[in-house]
């Protein structure tokens, strides 16, 4: 049987060709269905994973996929990390989360050949009440940018502090305290605006802000603000922001508690032990 086998094998080879390296050099890459080393564009790592169930590989998703925490504002207290994107889909129903591409631009790198078009997806998400998060994501397909846009987004997402412009009446509806943000040459400051005063700016801040669950801001900036990728980053910062600065109603005494990874460490310790096994 062996024998055999090593004539067959040679021959297969003859008919289907050398292959090449499938880039197309001459007539190298069309050789037929040979052993080429093309850049087919395969199914890659992760790219039709979405249907598959999730299988954490981070602690905190461990944690997450098994009920042990909350809300993502515990994510949030504890300055964990996320560096998955179920973490987010977890804690927001199907529907919640809204997301917007609000920019695709086309960026060029020169080569000895000419240029490598590729493109940049700038995507924001949010729940309209108090999370945001803004991702950047660079690809030859624009498909593929705005999927790992949104990816990028939700991995960035961020808590935003409201607070009120006068009385403390209803619920918060502006920002609590003036803040700056900067990127690039774009600097831009939010001011907190009493109740009706909606969104006074440009569109892109409306719509940023809108996705933060600001209800009412004052809008400033300075700098190349057509730059609309520089002008969302800065707003994100300002967002970023709010939580940054200590307010004398959170002055009161700091009841410290246990972290997540701490709290829980048995129970990742067990899981661990049965992984390994």
């Amino acid at each position: 049987g062996l024998k055999s086998s090593v004539p067959a094998q040679s021959t297969l080879r003859s008919n289907m060709g050398d292959g090449g390296f499938g880039k197309g050099f001459g007539g190298k890459g069309k050789g037929g269905k040979g052993k080429g080393k093309g850049k087919g564009k395969g199914k890659g790592k992760g790219r039709f994973a979405d249907d598959k169930e999730w299988v954490p590989v981070t602690k905190l998703g461990r944690l997450v996929q098994a009920g042990k925490i909350a809300s993502i504002e515990d994510i949030f207290l504890h300055s964990l990390p996320i560096k998955e994107h179920q973490v987010i889909d977890h804690f927001f129903a199907p529907g919640v989360l809204k997301d917007e591409v609000m920019k695709i631009q086309p960026v060029q790198k020169q080569t000895t050949a000419g240029q490598r078009n590729r493109f940049n997806a700038f995507v924001a998400v949010g729940d309209e009440n108090g999370h945001f998060g803004l991702g950047v994501k660079c690809s030859k397909e624009v498909a593929n940018a705005i999927k790992g846009g949104i990816i990028a987004a939700k991995l960035n997402m961020i808590p935003v502090r409201r607070g009120y412009w006068g009385a403390k009446l209803g619920l918060p509806h502006t920002i609590a305290t003036k803040v700056t943000g900067k990127s690039g040459s774009v600097r831009v400051r939010l001011i907190p605006a009493p109740r009706g005063s909606g969104i006074v700016g440009s569109p892109v801040a409306k719509k940023l802000l809108g996705f933060a669950g600001v209800a009412d801001c004052f809008t400033c900036s300075s700098g190349h603000t057509r730059t609309r990728g520089n002008t969302m980053k800065a707003l994100f910062h300002c967002l970023k922001a709010s939580y940054g600065f200590l307010t004398p109603d959170l002055w009161r005494p700091t009841h410290f508690v246990k972290g997540p990874f701490q709290e829980w460490s048995d129970f990742l310790a067990t899981k661990d032990a049965k992984t390994t096994m």
